[in-house]
């Protein structure tokens, strides 16, 4: 059965070599690009076109047409794709159409070489566009997917182009329309579906006549395994497909923290081949990974007899250390739950349009309006609306299944830095050699998964500053002040002692601001361990000196950078990284130690200060608009589940939970102990 995907929705694709029909009411040019795990094309070599037809893995016509077919190899791609998004774009030339608002939608189905349909969109929706994103082939735990994507650009090509990242993008798009012109004699011919070829004749295990160039004779083709030429800008390709997620980082948000690059700018770790059997298009993807095993050990058994998908793996995504393959796993399942819920979104809002539209037909029908007729167009109407929003509940339950799944597996193996309080990682717990490269906040999760939670894991070092937020606007009226101030200075504690945590000995440093000296018991912990660099600051007279201090480092350390003179810090100076927590701010806070946390909310991270405010917005209300840009500069935490973030992909509103630590355990006094025999030791 095909799958009729909606725009966001995806499928799961049990083919690897694949022939992408594409069928419009007006001469159309298509093309596709191929992008790394981050998305990103590097160059007009990764941009199959009129002009380049072939890469490693696709082939793509070479005229505009009312009707293409493109070839797509997903285990002849090189290693280091990750993704192909096929686009469409109307021609330049006089006498076609000029948006693709005024034809007929264009249709795009996916079929195995076998003819098997496995997924069709049509493009509806369409206005002004002259430019447009079709389709999506990503890969999810090694296993590839479809989505349709539908994004269209009014201002053509040179727009599309430039929206990944290309400078060259004018100067493509131009080449793509003067080759499509002064070329069309060297269009590939549209064969017809393997469908309406005589029944009796069997398939071929490797079907050439998507991949293999037309001057080829058939016997040649049935002897030759499929070969697209071999571009020496792109990667080296192997006749394998690269396992590994499609994940972009997340781009900067509002109350969002922007995951770095991979480490080092280099390629994502080595893959391995993914099984071409087909499967039915309806299971959850096979999460096994032969190539990702240690060398010598035998890849498991397939499936049971039941036909249940192997167990996921954990750290099954691209990296160079485990480390950094479940730090890009976790981000992986964010963006991947943030797209089936908007898959499931736009399905249930289809459906209401449907229902609405269906409606006023019964109601404009004047033989509706008597009898029982228009009380059964309406219960037809209805039974239409749940039987589409069941359809798609059935697809958003088979996603969450799967990554529920999934995250059962993830969650235990996570090191420290990303690991709930409650995880048996702790008990284990050594002082490190290295800092690692993030750090887990919290836990995300929607209405309609509630019951999974996706760890929100942020790059180390901070590039900004964090506020746990003690407003009573908060707690909806569930908490007073005095207990939702409490659970702040608590959650900022434990903050603290797991930043302290997963940093080597003498690395990393604690100074905390408590003017009024009423967080002394929530700071207990801290103090019985030993761990603050110094007692906490009170009074005015203590903050303005521990402002100073930390003020003069930033100054040193900036010079000496700028100067290219790291060593020559008076010996006073510590190096080691500091965070800053300051309870109930603004509270003896003068206009002058106002000025200095500003400059060190602005100044500090690059050099290795970082803020940490407990406070409510609302305390700060005396000083105007001044303080704004301060509260606009740092991440808002709560100490109480809240809906404040949101993600880049689609937009959801996600609730944010903190990490807190159980009640009544004492992970955190053993690992504090083992931190400050540690800095005895380094000192």
């Amino acid at each position: 059965m095909t799958a009729e995907l909606v725009r966001g929705q995806n499928h799961p694709l049990s083919q690897n070599r694949l022939v992408i029909r594409i069928s419009a009411a007006a001469p159309v040019l298509t093309g596709a690009m191929l992008g790394d795990e981050n998305g990103l094309v590097h160059g007009p070599q990764w941009v199959a076109h009129p002009g380049a037809p072939a890469l490693p893995g696709v082939e793509v016509p070479r005229q505009a047409a009312t009707r293409h077919r493109l070839a797509v190899d997903l285990g002849a791609l090189p290693e280091a794709v990750h993704r192909v998004d096929v686009f469409l774009a109307l021609p330049t030339e006089a006498g076609g159409p000029f948006r693709f608002g005024a034809v007929a939608a264009p249709h795009a189905t996916i079929e195995g070489l076998d003819g098997t349909e496995l997924a069709c969109y049509t493009l509806t929706g369409l206005d002004s566009e002259t430019a447009v994103f079709a389709l999506e082939l990503y890969r999810r735990q090694g296993a590839w997917k479809v989505r349709a994507t539908g994004q269209g650009y009014a201002a053509g090509l040179t727009a599309l182009l430039a929206d990944r990242g290309l400078r060259e993008s004018a100067d493509l798009a131009s080449a793509v329309h003067e080759a499509s012109a002064q070329d069309s004699s060297r269009a590939l011919p549209t064969p017809p579906s393997a469908r309406s070829q005589d029944d009796s004749r069997a398939p071929a295990p490797y079907d050439t006549s998507a991949t293999v160039p037309p001057d080829l004779s058939a016997a040649t083709a049935r002897d030759t395994p499929p070969s697209l030429p071999h571009d020496p800008h792109l990667p080296e390709s192997r006749d394998t497909t690269a396992s590994g997620p499609s994940r972009r980082p997340l781009a900067d948000s509002p109350e969002q923290p922007q995951p770095a690059p991979s480490r080092g700018g280099r390629n994502p770790y080595d893959a391995d081949a993914s099984s071409t059997a087909p499967r039915d298009p309806g299971a959850r993807v096979d999460y096994t990974h032969p190539g990702r095993r240690p060398h010598g050990t035998p890849p498991p058994a397939g499936p049971a007899a039941d036909d249940r998908p192997a167990p996921p793996v954990a750290g099954d995504a691209v990296g160079w250390s485990m480390e950094e393959r479940l730090y890009n796993q976790v981000w992986g399942m964010f963006e991947d739950l943030a797209r089936t819920t908007a898959a499931y979104r736009s399905a249930v809002d289809f459906a209401d349009s449907r229902l609405e539209k269906d409606l006023d037909q019964a109601l404009t029908d004047p033989r509706g309006r008597l009898g029982t007729a228009g009380d059964t167009a309406r219960e037809a109407a209805h039974a239409r609306r749940a039987q589409l929003v069941d359809q798609a509940r059935a697809v958003l339950d088979r996603d969450l299944a799967q990554l529920s799944a999934e995250s059962e597996v993830v969650e235990p193996a996570l090191p420290p830095a990303y690991a709930r309080w409650d995880n048996p990682v702790w008990h284990g717990y050594h002082v490190p050699a290295e800092p690692p490269m993030a750090l887990r906040l919290g836990d995300l999760h929607l209405p309609e998964s509630a019951v999974l939670s996706i760890p929100l894991l942020v790059r180390l070092p901070l590039e900004r500053g964090l506020w746990l937020d003690s407003g009573a606007a908060a707690a909806d009226g569930f908490l007073d002040s005095a207990e939702l101030r409490q659970l702040a200075l608590e959650a900022a504690v434990a903050l603290a002692a797991r930043l302290l945590a997963v940093h080597p000995a003498g690395d990393f440093a604690l100074q905390v601001i408590d003017p009024a000296g009423a967080g002394t018991a929530a700071f207990g912990p801290l103090l019985r361990a030993g761990v603050l660099a110094c007692p906490p600051a009170t009074e005015a007279a203590g903050v303005a000196e521990l402002l100073e201090r930390l003020t003069r480092r930033v100054d040193l350390v900036q010079m000496a950078l700028r100067g290219g003179a790291p060593e020559s810090l008076p010996a006073d100076v510590d190096t080691a990284r500091q965070l800053l927590i300051v309870h109930d701010f603004p509270h003896g806070f003068d206009d002058r130690a106002v000025t200095r946390l500003r400059y060190l909310a602005d100044e500090g991270p690059a050099v290795g200060v970082h803020l940490l405010l407990v406070a409510d917005r609302a305390d700060a209300a005396a000083y105007g608009p001044l303080l704004d840009p301060l509260w606009r500069s740092l991440m808002r935490l709560t100490p109480v589940p809240d809906d404040h973030f949101a993600d880049p992909w689609v937009g959801h509103a996600w609730t944010y939970e903190p990490s807190l630590v159980p009640t009544g355990s004492q992970i955190v006094h053993q690992v504090l102990t083992e931190v400050a025999r540690a800095i005895t030791k380094h000192r």
